[in-house]
């Protein structure tokens, strides 16, 4: 734990290759539980590696990912959610046949709770997130963008002190996004919970993270508050290419 007693995610000179194609080289940074902090980067700049090196889905060919010096890496996504790291996923990955309420009690049960201790939580988050009239509607049915949510619900409901969310708001109108993001910026408060946020909109990044970090090829070329990053020249170039003036600008990404 960090100096206020707050849980701490050390990611320390983590590389991942694939067949000899390196997705991440000597990467590092740190989480902390109780704030929103960004990961950011082109396409194919490995976030997604990042994310599934955070969660223990995949094991890094060099370096070490711990919660409180406890490895992540190469537990395996079952041991990392038991020691406190939930996520989301591109793709909802919800029990479509089951309703909303049961998906959020099943993840809290899989966390220990017993059934009256999991039902209330699910119920709390619904509540939380505004979406208790769903509680008994099948997830075959939901919206995309109810379906996002949902996900995101589902991950709490493991009671972490990391969350994940991998590109929560894609596919998302204005509204939704706007809306997603105060959710999202709400969560440490709320939950006592820290977030690990990758998103391409990028008022939702600027808007609910205190912390980015950037990526490019599969290395770090930033790390700061949105405003030092709205404004250093190597994201611009990331981003937009030499010709990038005035900073990132603060809208959804094609």
């Amino acid at each position: 734990m960090n100096e206020r007693g707050f849980a701490t995610i050390t990611v320390a000179n983590v590389s991942v290759a694939f067949g000899g194609i390196a997705a991440l080289t000597d990467v590092s940074m740190k989480l902390q539980q109780r704030e929103v902090f960004g990961l950011i980067g082109p396409n194919g700049a490995g976030k997604t590696t990042m994310v599934n090196v955070l969660s223990g889905f995949q094991r890094p060919t060099q370096g070490s990912v711990t919660l409180d010096g406890i490895e992540i890496g190469a537990r395996g996504p079952h041991s990392a959610a038991r020691i406190g790291v939930g996520r989301t996923f591109q793709a909802g990955r919800l029990f479509r046949d089951l309703t909303v309420g049961e998906n959020l009690t099943i993840a809290a049960m899989g966390a220990g709770m017993g059934m009256r201790k999991a039902r209330w939580r699910a119920g709390a988050i619904l509540n939380w997130m505004g979406c208790e009239d769903m509680a008994q509607q099948r997830c075959d049915s939901l919206s995309y963008g109810n379906e996002r949510r949902i996900g995101i619900g589902r991950a709490l409901a493991l009671a972490p002190k990391f969350v994940l969310l991998d590109e929560p708001a894609s596919g998302m109108n204005d509204a939704e996004s706007d809306a997603l993001m105060r959710l999202i910026a709400s969560i440490p408060g709320e939950f006592d919970c820290g977030v690990l946020l990758i998103e391409h909109n990028m008022e939702v990044i600027m808007g609910a993270c205190e912390r980015i970090h950037v990526l490019d090829g599969g290395r770090t070329i930033a790390e700061g508050n949105p405003a030092a990053i709205m404004h250093n020249p190597d994201v611009r170039r990331a981003y937009l290419g030499d010709k990038g003036k005035g900073g990132v600008t603060p809208v959804k990404a094609a």
